[in-house]
C-alpha cells in the first residue's frame, strides 16, 4: 500500500474520532450547565476544563474575551481558526476519505460527503445553543454510522488496520487528557466537599461515555479508587486507556503479520514502552495527585508512538 494512502486512512480515523469525542465532551458540559442548581458554581463556571480537553485555553483567550458557554461552544464547534473544531475535523476526515475512495466502502465516503455538503452553506454564527446541541448529537450519530460501515463492510486487510490504529491512538489520548484535566481540577479544590468531587468524576465518566457502564461494575459512588482504574485499566471498557492500547497493538500485529521485522522494531519498542507501565501501576491505590505524572508521561509517549508509527510506514 502507498504511504500516502496509509496516512490518509490513519488521519481519517483520527479526525472522525476527535470530532465525536469533542462533540461528546461539549454536549455533556452543556447538559451539566443546565443542571447547575444541583452542582452549584462548578457547573456554571468551570468551562476552562472543556477547553483544556478539546483544544487550547491559550489560543481561545487570544480570540475571545469571555470564558462562557456561548463563545466556547462556538469555538469548539465551528470556529475555522480552531484546527480541532468539530467542523474542521469533519472536513479533514472528508478530505482524507476523498483521497482513498478506492480503499474504503462507498457508504463511508457518502456519509462524510453528505455531511460536508450539508454544512458547506451553513451560517454557523446564527446558530443558537439548541442548534449547536442538535449538531453535536448529529456528529455522534454520524460517527456511529461510520463505525458501523467499517465493521460490517471492510475486509480485514491493511486499510482496515490503518484505520484501527488511528482510531485507538486518538481515543487513548483523549481518555488520558480527560483524566489529566479532571485530576488537576480535583487536586486544586480548596474547600473539598463530597459534591465537588462527585461532580468532577461524574463529568469524567460522561465525557468518555462511561457512566452507564461504570454503574454496571461499581456502586453509584464517584471515588478515584473506582473511577481511575475503570477509565485507565479496565479491560472490558472500550474507552479505557489499556483497552485502546491493546487494540493498537493488535492492529499493528495484523499489519506486520504477527512478526517483528527490522523496520518495525522501533515501533514495537515504543508500544512496549507505553504498555509496560500498566503492569507496574496500582491504580486502585492512587488518588488524583498520584496519577498525574503517569498521565503526563502517557500523553507524551502516545505522541511519540504516533510519530514512530508514521515514520515506520513512511507517512513523513
Amino acid at each position: 500500500m502507498l504511504s500516502r494512502v496509509a496516512a490518509s486512512l490513519f488521519w481519517m480515523a483520527r479526525n472522525m474520532e476527535r470530532a465525536e469525542s469533542n462533540a461528546r465532551v461539549l454536549e455533556s458540559r452543556l447538559i451539566n450547565a443546565l443542571e447547575s442548581s444541583e452542582y452549584g458554581k462548578l457547573a456554571t463556571d468551570d468551562w476552562e476544563a472543556v477547553l483544556e480537553i478539546c483544544s487550547s485555553v491559550t489560543e481561545y483567550r487570544s480570540m475571545y474575551d469571555a470564558c462562557e458557554a456561548r463563545p466556547i461552544a462556538q469555538y469548539i464547534t465551528f470556529d475555522a481558526r480552531n484546527i480541532n473544531s468539530i467542523v474542521n475535523c469533519l472536513e479533514n476526515a472528508r478530505h482524507n476519505a476523498r483521497s482513498v475512495r478506492d480503499n474504503i466502502p462507498e457508504e463511508l465516503w457518502e456519509l462524510l460527503n453528505e455531511q460536508y455538503l450539508t454544512l458547506r452553506d451553513e451560517e454557523f454564527y446564527a446558530w443558537s445553543i439548541r442548534d449547536i446541541q442538535a449538531f453535536l448529537q448529529q456528529t455522534k450519530r454520524l460517527s456511529f454510522m461510520i463505525q458501523g460501515v467499517i465493521e460490517s463492510s471492510m475486509l480485514r486487510e491493511e486499510p482496515y488496520h490503518f484505520i484501527k490504529v488511528g482510531k485507538w491512538i486518538e481515543r487513548a489520548e483523549k481518555t488520558a487528557r480527560v483524566l489529566n484535566v479532571v485530576c488537576e481540577k480535583t487536586t486544586q479544590l480548596k474547600e473539598e466537599t463530597q459534591t465537588d468531587h462527585y461532580y468532577y468524576w461524574l463529568s469524567a465518566l460522561q465525557f468518555l461515555n462511561g457512566y452507564d457502564a461504570y454503574l454496571k461494575r461499581f456502586p453509584p459512588t464517584m471515588e478515584p479508587k473506582h473511577v481511575l482504574p475503570f477509565l485507565v485499566s479496565y479491560e472490558q471498557f472500550p474507552r479505557s486507556i489499556e483497552y485502546c492500547m491493546d487494540h493498537v497493538r493488535e492492529a499493528v500485529m495484523q499489519l506486520e503479520g504477527g512478526k517483528v521485522s527490522h523496520y518495525s522494531e522501533e515501533l514495537f519498542q515504543a508500544l512496549d514502552h507505553v504498555t509496560d507501565e500498566f503492569v507496574k501501576m496500582k491504580f486502585q491505590q492512587m488518588d488524583s495527585a498520584d496519577i498525574g505524572p503517569f498521565l503526563d508521561r502517557f500523553q507524551n509517549d502516545c505522541n511519540r508512538l504516533a510519530s514512530v508509527f508514521a515514520s515506520t510506514y513512511y507517512f513523513v
